[in-house]
């Protein structure tokens, strides 16, 4: 496996290599700063227009987080471009999401903080032709918080 310095991707050379990290933290991603206009982009592509999350008048006035927060499912439908950032398995055709498995949503994110995710191997199960099936966990972490945005268990399907 390379990882030139902490911070940076790991490389698997291929998805045979995945077998020995199973239990092992992969790395975590850079943060992301999860603006007002990214909430109201995914506002508009997912039709979810309740205020909470694109009125920041109102919320600074009624909500009891004090401004705008991102939509839960939004911080989830971060995990593919913030996994990309923590691990690159070579020799992977091809990479399939069957599910996410337990997501909860701990902690709301304001408009203006800064996202990360930490990822675990946590298991690995053979599949026909070669390909795998990983059970990832997925740790969101907000910046200055200490409880996580989010977590859950991301199932990916690895072919060659």
């Amino acid at each position: 496996m390379l990882r030139p310095s902490p911070m940076s991707k790991l490389i698997v050379p291929d998805i045979q290599s995945l077998k020995p990290l199973v239990g092992t933290e992969l790395g975590v991603s850079d943060w992301i700063e999860i603006s007002q206009k990214r909430i109201d982009l995914f506002a508009e592509a997912t039709g979810d227009r309740q205020w909470i999350h694109v009125d920041p008048e109102r919320a600074r006035r009624e909500s009891p987080f004090g401004g705008t927060i991102a939509h839960g499912h939004l911080t989830a439908s971060l995990a593919p471009h913030l996994l990309s950032q923590i691990v690159e398995v070579r020799g992977a055709r091809m990479l399939v999401n069957p599910g996410i498995e337990r997501m909860r949503f701990r902690t709301p994110v304001p408009a203006g903080a800064r996202l990360r995710m930490r990822a675990t191997l946590k298991a690995l199960r053979d599949l026909p032709g070669g390909a795998v099936r990983a059970t990832l966990t997925m740790r969101f972490e907000i910046e200055g918080e200490k409880r996580p945005a989010a977590f859950g268990d991301a199932l990916l399907v690895y072919y060659p």
